[in-house]
């Protein structure tokens, strides 16, 4: 039986890591072994912080929501209480976006959600 030789395609393998880590510091972007490593350690970061982008989105909506809401009297607690009760369903990155750019419908949708929690 003859011997199979894999060359060619050790070849390819290690050129793949090597473009992947291209502009690593030291010999983690030229030395193949150092190299994979530091590849399998930064695709694990790249996925933990995508994660922990939506995270970190989430609170900044919700504090600006916060913010805009308590200059008109609520609490975000109370605030997205009362839009629920008034069945308007708006997601916390719309209402953020709307109580940076537009006040006075902000004020209405507060106003909605005072309505709903008096009654």
């Amino acid at each position: 039986m003859a011997r199979i030789k894999r060359g060619i395609i050790k070849k390819q393998k290690h050129k793949k890591i090597l473009e992947q880590t291209k502009g690593y510091y030291g010999l983690r972007g030229s030395a193949y072994r150092i190299a994979k490593e530091q590849l399998m350690k930064s695709l694990s970061y790249n996925y933990i912080d995508r994660k922990a982008r939506k995270r970190d989105f989430r609170r900044l909506w919700i504090t600006r929501i916060n913010i805009a809401a308590r200059s008109n009297g609520l609490s975000y607690n109370e605030f997205i209480n009362g839009l629920k009760k008034a069945n308007i369903e708006i997601n916390r990155k719309m209402l953020s976006d709307i109580a940076v750019n537009d006040a006075e419908s902000f004020k209405k949708l507060v106003d909605a959600a005072k309505v709903q929690l008096s009654a």
